[in-house]
């Protein structure tokens, strides 16, 4: 029954909370990206914290509860560039800034990538729901888009629900394969910047309508 009265705030963390928390997160971050959700135990992850496993289950549930954390921040993280893609701006270069950054984050975000494949290899059993209704929305959102931009002439001829798994295909190659690239390109400077120039040319000339000059890096 609602008595007119506020509902109670959730308490506010402290400090030492506050980076415990972060401290379990970027642990349990590891141990998933390496191990997968199967293969993880609350023990390995109080191991890489540094902490015991009850004051890890001081602050989560458990070992889905953690996992469930991660994916939801990285879910965030990870679709704001798609997000951010802007209808007013000039199509192809909204695209190529769109790769440029999904190419850059994967260098920086290694670990993130995984885990997010490992969840979706798996058959999503945790991250099922926000595929469905998020990711969903936002990808049909975008393939539409495209779908205009080519239909005005703006991009060359393409399927926009398949050019988008192409960028995540080609860019995220490099943070869930990067043990193996790290192997045949082991110079790792100049790898990064072998692959920004070859994903950009190969995108740009994809994506360039008939009759425009390519531009490449």
């Amino acid at each position: 029954m609602d008595d007119g009265k506020p509902p109670p705030e959730t308490p506010k963390r402290s400090r030492i909370q506050k980076r415990n928390r972060k401290r379990i997160l970027d642990a349990a971050l590891n141990v998933f990206s390496q191990h997968g959700y199967r293969g993880a135990t609350l023990d390995q992850i109080a191991t890489e914290a540094g902490l015991s496993k009850p004051n890890i289950l001081y602050y989560f549930d458990g070992k889905e509860a953690i996992h469930v954390d991660l994916l939801n921040t990285l879910m965030a993280e990870w679709l704001a560039p798609l997000q951010e893609m802007d209808p007013e701006g000039e199509p192809l270069d909204e695209l190529m800034r769109y790769i440029s950054r999904k190419l850059a984050m994967s260098h920086a975000y290694p670990r993130e990538s995984r885990l997010f494949a490992n969840e979706i290899i798996q058959g999503a059993p945790r991250m099922g729901p926000h595929l469905a209704s998020g990711l969903k929305t936002l990808f049909d959102e975008k393939c539409a888009l495209i779908a205009t931009w080519v239909h005005h002439g703006k991009l060359a001829p393409v399927d926009p629900g398949h050019l988008i798994f192409s960028i995540w295909a080609v860019t995220q190659h490099y943070a869930d394969f990067e043990a193996q690239v790290e192997v045949l390109m082991p110079r790792k400077t100049e790898a990064r910047a072998g692959a920004e120039a070859h994903v950009e040319t190969l995108f740009r000339k994809l994506l360039t309508p008939p009759g425009y000059s390519v531009r490449t890096a």
